[in-house]
């Protein structure tokens, strides 16, 4: 790393920018109905708002050849995407992406803290020659970014700003939609909320905007709450990966993003680490191609698991219960994998990735280590009925706002 320090609002670090969390996530989906339903319908994501892609496709024959030219954002809380989909065929048409046809993640995304941070990361990452593959602002979402690549042609972005849904589940209209970039824009931009007296006075009906109806009765009781499902997803991730190079993709994202290294761990001589963005254990862990084939999971992609959190221990257990009652395949792990996370399963979704379900993740405090190994709780089997806490049981980022 440069000696060169940067002033991030004040505090002086080693790059222009800090990562707060992962911010959203997605695959692009062959089965793509069938994906669709399976993160909407089972584990509950809410679309935001549809994206349309005929029309930027002229040759009339391909856009016939497609099966799909639409895909969705869709949301677990406020912010308008945590996780989208979209159909593999139209993406790999559309290009600007890998050619891996394992690669079948859409982005990984990471929330920086400001506009400022985004361009700065623009600049220091062109000047190291990382490929970026644009920069600006999308809309629907709002949210200001650049995508860089990591050595195994996964799509990064580091954002600011995302747009936020409130009570009533309406989106922006798509009057807002001309305020979109297509390059690094000049600093400083105008308010969101300058931009809504704008659409205002420019006549626009702020109350226009797409709003989700899933039709499905609320028949569970979640801590309180009817809801369709028996559980509710209350926070994103992990992102694990297989890479084909471990040193690369550590230097990409503890490098390059200023990931930190929390642990690492040795399997049946695979070597394993675990990286994180805030007091979690990991944000995301990198594992190597070889083991993929290992445990048995889909060779189509480089995902080994997207994780999806629970509200509690129960909602877990319901939320296995209740996917398998609907011929979702449920599978586990060794737990050696997955250091700071005790009771969990992968629900295989219709394309063949692994779902994480977990409720736990272990919270690393001012000193940056990790629970040693012998402290942390073994996994019994059969799973009980109610755990004792640890000291950090339902620590980390909170869920804000309604469960439903």
């Amino acid at each position: 790393m440069t000696s060169t320090k940067f002033n991030v609002g004040g505090v002086l670090l080693d790059r222009p920018f800090k990562i707060r969390r992962l911010g959203h996530f997605g695959f692009n989906c062959t089965n793509f109905d069938a994906c669709v339903k399976f993160y909407t319908e089972l584990l509950g994501f809410s679309i935001a708002d549809p994206i349309h892609f005929g029309a930027r496709i002229e040759d009339e024959k391909i856009r016939n050849s497609l099966e799909h030219t639409t895909g969705y954002f869709t949301r677990h809380g406020t912010d308008h995407h945590s996780f989208v989909l979209f159909p593999k065929p139209l993406m790999d048409y559309m290009g600007g992406r890998s050619k891996r046809p394992d690669v079948t993640i859409n982005q990984i995304t990471w929330q920086v803290g400001s506009l400022q941070e985004v361009t700065g990361a623009e600049d220091w990452l062109r000047e190291m020659e990382n490929p970026i593959r644009r920069s600006g602002r999308d809309t629907p979402g709002s949210n200001w970014h650049v995508y860089p690549f990591d050595p195994d042609e996964h799509i990064n972005e580091l954002y600011y700003g995302i747009e936020q849904i409130g009570w009533d589940g309406r989106s922006k209209p798509n009057a807002f939609r001309k305020r979109g970039f297509h390059a690094k824009p000049d600093l400083p931009q105008i308010s969101e909320y300058d931009e809504i007296e704008l659409a205002k006075a420019e006549g626009t009906d702020i109350n226009e905007g797409y709003r989700f109806e899933h039709g499905l009765e609320g028949k569970y009781d979640v801590a309180g709450i009817l809801l369709p499902r028996p559980f509710k997803v209350v926070r994103i991730g992990p992102v694990r990966l297989f890479v084909q190079d471990m040193e690369q993709a550590l230097s990409f994202y503890r490098d390059r993003l200023g990931m930190r290294v929390t642990e690492e761990v040795t399997w049946n001589g695979h070597r394993c680490v675990f990286l994180r963005v805030n007091t979690e254990h990991h944000s995301m862990a990198l594992y190597p191609m070889a083991l993929r084939a290992e445990l048995g999971l889909s060779p189509h992609t480089t995902c080994l698991s997207f994780g999806v959190q629970m509200g509690d221990y129960k909602q877990l257990r319901n939320a296995i219960s209740f996917l398998g009652e609907n011929k979702v395949e449920i599978m586990t792990l060794p737990a050696e994998l997955f250091p700071g996370i005790d009771y969990s399963a992968f629900a295989i979704d219709p394309d063949g990735h692994a779902i994480q379900l977990y409720y736990y993740m272990e919270q690393v405090g001012w000193d940056g280590r990790p629970r040693p190994a012998s402290e942390r709780r073994p996994v019994s089997d059969p799973w009980p009925e109610a755990l004792e806490p640890m000291s950090d049981t339902f620590g980390g980022e909170p869920f804000l706002g309604p469960l439903g």
